[in-house]
């Protein structure tokens, strides 16, 4: 997990080979004012979804994990808090693996919470269980999913 201002994000793009891409697309005019839906960068091995809506208040949501992607949440408009899990401390067994959404909901509650202000985001791992959207009042965020190669799935 990585914390930073988009303005830092430049740190990290020898981190995937796609990262530069994500970051030239936050960085274009006008990002913070596409409408929600979900825009194509690279196919599916680099995309960007947009999504506003009201926070969940103070309701921590179900923890969620991704095999497949790795998650830059960017907020845009409002405050948002997300819960963090390290992957190694959830239970795995007995949950349920949607392969074609690349997602699962664990039961267990965040170990610590990140809160993020405009114009900086969360960079998430497929090994960071997360609980996002903790927050009063509207928020608006970009997701980007990258792939990364996965032999196996990390969870049966």
């Amino acid at each position: 997990m990585i914390i930073d201002s988009v303005k830092g994000f430049e740190r990290y793009l020898k981190l995937h080979p796609l990262f530069e891409k994500a970051f030239r697309f936050m960085r274009q005019n006008g990002f913070e004012e596409l409408e929600p839906g979900e825009y194509e960068i690279e196919g599916r091995e680099l995309y960007c979804s947009i999504w506003e809506g009201e926070g969940k208040g103070m309701e921590i949501p179900k923890l969620e994990i991704h095999d497949s992607y790795i998650d830059i949440h960017v907020l845009i408009k409002g405050d948002e808090t997300i819960g963090i899990r390290d992957r190694g401390r959830c239970a795995a067994d007995k949950i349920s693996y949607d392969n074609e959404k690349d997602i699962a909901f664990l039961e267990e509650e965040p170990d610590l919470f990140i809160s993020l202000i405009p114009s900086y985001f969360a960079l998430l791992y497929p090994h960071d269980a997360h609980a996002p959207l903790i927050g009063n009042g509207i928020i608006k965020k970009a997701v980007f999913k990258i792939r990364v190669p996965v032999k196996e799935p990390i969870i049966k």
